[in-house]
């Protein structure tokens, strides 16, 4: 992905509670993104939201499960995108919750590596 360029935004809103295996789904997502080598994913944890079901979760401070909602988002070349979705598109659709997937294109303004700080224990 470069500079001043049109790209591809991934989002998938999904639940806090969501598993693959004995994992959260956000995490399975952004470590399969990883290996696809994409070029970054940010996971935002909402504070409030309801679905396709109506059901209004929330975070509530009494409450055992923390069940919010998650937005996993992802920009990189269309391509990338697409060919990531359709490899994770069954584990979605398996799922026993509701989700939901969009696309957009979008105008990347700035892509930019930041610099890595040297280890300070040396």
């Amino acid at each position: 992905m470069k500079s001043n360029s049109r790209a591809a935004n991934l989002r998938i809103f999904i639940s806090s509670t969501d598993k693959v295996k004995n994992a959260a789904l956000y995490e399975w997502i952004v470590f399969q993104a990883h290996k696809a080598g994409l070029a970054g994913v940010t996971v935002t944890r909402g504070i409030m939201g309801f679905g396709a079901s109506s059901v209004i979760h929330s975070y509530r401070f009494w409450e055992v499960a923390d069940k919010v909602p998650i937005i996993v988002e992802m920009t990189d070349d269309q391509e990338k995108i697409k060919e990531f979705f359709e490899g994770i598109r069954p584990t979605l659709e398996g799922m026993r919750y509701g989700c939901l997937v969009t696309l957009s294109m979008v105008d990347v303004l700035l892509y930019k590596a930041g610099k890595q700080l040297k280890n300070l224990d040396t």
